[in-house]
């Protein structure tokens, strides 16, 4: 309850503001309550000591109600009448939308035309480049289409949509439109289309930033629909001509939307404004040329015909303008002399040329040979360090790629080196794998030099071949998709092969840092995917296959650690083809492989196939190998967790209690193959309803996992979700939820929130929270968890099945007592 007494000028605040509660009991005024009273509604603590309104801009004021509701919708604009010193009619039932309307009219014409939108929220990659040209009735024109003259919705989404050739400048469009309408708009949102993933992330990303908390696509388009401001989404990189973008469109009349895209059919997405993107104009594209080859603006004139030249050999295209700039900025050649070098690598990119659009693309390419052999003609060791380190990038994605890979990668190919070849296995590399390395990891040295892997990328950096990123302190290069698919293209099949196997390399040995793998696995999972674009077939031709087995078992691995089961699977069903071998009949020296099939058998719900496989294993290793060996040990844990998994507990916690005895042995009590076991016990304990000691068993375990492998280990946190398991068995349901709510936050901060561990604890919490009868939230948790699971592993995975199942079984509940 509030009393106050009133300024005689309605500008102010009032002068006297009493709080009560609803036993009429005071707790205090707007002096004494000053900082709380900000904390809660935003509102400057000047105001409550009589700052004038007035004194505010309308962008402070309409802040103070941007998250405020109210029972009659109307209330949420009529509220704000008295912060404007305003006078309107209160109709009730007009609408929100409505009566919006009209008060954005009162305050216009109140405050001179003044703006109500300004600009809150700003989520752009990138600033504008400096070197950008021209294009200024473009701007204008997608100005125009893109202004609303109202906050309210208008008769239809405000659209314009850019396509042309990568390269030409798209991006750049849409980052001088945002900068140019940055306070046209109350919020500017970038997404990035080019992937369903990123696609998703950014989405998510607006959702967040408009105080939301969403899990998919269509869920952060409703935000965006129903978001009652001035607001525009910028759609880049919308180049699959296979996929229907329309999905990434926010429904209704709200906003705007700029497309940039290489697929001309896009324009269909706003049929009376788009632009299918052309070179520059040849003035225009001059410009572009004398700025990017850092020549002084007082000698353009003289440099006039050179230039003209040099922009109608390369078609006007912008990119290619960019780096021709770039390579003459460099000093390789004068202005005049670029026309000669451009005709003389042209002819030589004619067997590089790609398959595809070879017209629209031979004008970049050559430019990017032009640049690329300079590194060629250079007798330096950071040129052809330069050149190696092009063609490894090529076998990547086109995005980030963390330097720390190729640290770790020379750490891992260290201890190799050092090591005797000697029964190594057919899952290890050995000093011919070392031998594949390219020069600039060569471990000769004690101690890693970053010097050689500097130099090469700066090279690259300063002919545009790539570039040099810094995100949240990950240091890495980065190239255009257009520039990436040259660097791929102008190899032939033997330097692709040889790029392949030293790229393998470098993945497999960077894996010996397994910490690195797991903080930076969502940077590095589109180069793993990438790189596994060859085919197997094709893989084996290139080496022996002790060489090209080892690699794809890396590389297996680290699929299995990411949980991409199903890539996983088709990888190992061409390498069983290809090694002529059968799945489920394990070769004596293809042992490694067989484990491998078995775990990702097991992520797959396999379970029968699985144990028969296991078991398999176990008999051979136990004619080859004694049973403490550490293959053994893995195989044998690895059958009881199968066991457990098929509901036979007693047999799960023998070989479970047989293979700790062992491990405690060898291995000692903290070894992380020894904590495993102890954990996988604890499970099947639980499951058995011995549920004091599956606890006290998880508590020893969480315990020591804490202390040798740190808190937000994914060990650790399988622990915390077990441990979660027995309180609930036991009905011990708050602390059961304060762990899974205590899981879940650290494994969305180092999985994501989208990785298969972190939605079973969402799974996990739903649960509970449906035992609770906390439905709502559970509700939100359910669908989270079955969007994900439907993404990650597929609708017919048993784990999505089961996550279906609950959610279903907690709604037809709900109905019934509902009488619905």
């Amino acid at each position: 309850m509030v009393h106050s007494s009133l300024d005689t000028s309605r500008a102010y605040s009032p002068r006297s503001v009493e709080f009560f509660s609803q036993e009429n009991e005071r707790l205090g005024d707007k002096g004494s309550l000053e900082s709380l009273l900000h904390e809660i509604t935003g509102i400057p603590v000047e105001v409550f000591q009589g700052k004038p309104l007035i004194e505010l801009t309308i962008e402070e004021r309409m802040q103070w109600v941007a998250k405020r509701t109210a029972k009659r919708k109307e209330d949420e604009a009529y509220s704000l009448l008295g912060i404007f010193d305003l006078h309107m009619p209160l109709i009730y039932g007009e609408g929100r939308e409505n009566a919006f309307i009209r008060l954005e009219r009162e305050i216009g014409e109140h405050s001179k035309g003044a703006n109500i939108h300004s600009n809150v929220h700003w989520m752009v990659p990138r600033a504008i480049n400096s070197l950008f040209t021209g294009r200024s009735d473009l701007l204008s024109r997608i100005q125009r289409a893109l202004q609303s003259e109202s906050i309210s919705a208008a008769q239809c989404q405000r659209r314009f949509v850019i396509t042309g050739l990568g390269g030409q400048g798209k991006s750049e469009i849409c980052l001088q439109v945002a900068s140019l309408m940055k306070q046209k708009f109350w919020g500017i949102f970038w997404v990035d289309v080019n992937k369903p993933s990123t696609a998703e992330r950014d989405f998510i990303a607006v959702a967040k930033l408009l105080g939301r908390v969403i899990e998919s696509v269509p869920e952060a388009l409703q935000v965006l629909a129903t978001t009652y401001r001035s607001w525009l989404l910028i759609l880049d990189n919308a180049d699959d001509p296979g996929f229907d973008y329309q999905i990434y469109f926010p429904p209704g009349n709200h906003g705007a939307v700029l497309m940039a895209s290489r697929v001309a059919e896009c324009k269909q997405y706003s049929a009376d404004a788009f632009e299918a993107l052309r070179g520059l104009e040849e003035e225009d594209s001059k410009e572009l040329l004398l700025k990017a080859a850092e020549l002084a603006p007082g000698s353009w004139l003289a440099y006039g015909n050179q230039a003209r030249e040099v922009a109608r050999l390369l078609g006007l295209h912008t990119l290619a303008l960019i780096q021709a700039g770039a390579y003459i900025s460099q000093g390789h050649c004068q202005l005049y002399q670029y026309p000669e070098v451009y005709q003389r690598q042209r002819q030589r990119l004619l067997k590089y040329r790609p398959k595809q659009a070879q017209s629209m693309y031979r004008d970049v390419y050559a430019t990017f040979e032009a640049s690329a052999d300079v590194l060629e003609q250079s007798q330096t060791e950071s040129a052809r360090d330069a050149l190696r380190l092009l063609q490894i990038l090529s076998m990547f994605d086109s995005s980030v790629l963390p330097f720390q890979i190729f640290e770790e990668a020379w750490k891992g190919c260290r201890e190799i080196s050092q090591a005797s070849d000697e029964d190594r296995g057919i899952d290890e590399f050995s000093r011919d794998h070392v031998l594949q390395l390219p020069k600039l990891m060569v471990p000769d040295e004690d101690k890693w030099d970053h010097f050689r892997l500097t130099e090469a990328s700066s090279l690259l950096a300063s002919l545009s071949l790539a570039t040099r990123q810094d995100l949240n302190g990950c240091v890495g290069l980065s190239m255009h998709p257009l520039t990436h698919a040259w660097a791929k293209d102008r190899q032939d099949s033997k330097r692709q092969g040889v790029a392949w196997i030293a790229t393998g390399c470098v993945l497999g040995f960077s894996r010996s840092n397994t910490r690195m793998w797991q903080t930076q696995e969502r940077r590095l999972l589109p180069h793993v995917l990438s790189y596994l674009d060859l085919k197997v077939k094709k893989a084996f031709d290139l080496a022996s296959k002790t060489i090209i087995t080892s690699i794809l078992l890396k590389c297996g691995w680290t699929l299995l650690g990411m949980r991409q089961d199903t890539r996983l699977g088709q990888l190992l069903e061409d390498m069983f083809l290809e090694l002529r071998q059968k799945p489920d009949k394990p070769s004596e020296d293809l042992l490694p492989l067989y484990d491998l099939q078995a775990r990702s058998l097991i992520n797959l719900g396999r379970n029968e196939a699985a144990r028969e496989l296991l078991e398999q294993l176990i008999r051979i290793r136990e004619t080859t190998q004694p049973k403490t060996h550490p293959d053994t040990l893995t195989t044998m844990s690895n059958l009881a967790g199968v066991l457990s998994r098929q509901g036979k507990y007693a047999d799960a916690e023998a070989m479970n209690r047989q293979t700790l005895e062992i491990q405690e042995e060898v291995r000692g009590k903290t070894h992380p193959s020894t904590l495993t076991t102890m954990g996988n016990l604890a499970l099947v304990l639980d499951r058995q309803g011995k549920y004091t000691d599956a606890e006290a068993m998880n508590r020893q375990t969480l315990e020591i996992k804490e202390e040798v492998l740190g808190k937000t280990h994914p060990s650790t946190l399988t622990t915390m979700s077990n441990l979660a398991l027995v309180l609930d068995s036991q009905g011990k349901y708050t602390d059961t939820e304060a762990m899974n709510r205590q899981t879940l936050e650290i494994k969305e901060e180092v999985l994501g929130k989208t990785h298969p561990d972190t939605l079973t604890s969402v799974y996990s919490l739903a649960y509970l929270l449906q035992k609770k009868r906390e439905y709502k939230e559970a509700s939100l948790l359910y669908q989270r968890a079955c969007t994900g699971y439907n993404l990650s592993l597929g609708s017919e995975h048993p784990i999505t099945k089961a996550c279906v199942n609950h959610y279903s079984i907690m709604l037809n509940s709900l109905q019934e007592s509902n009488g619905i």
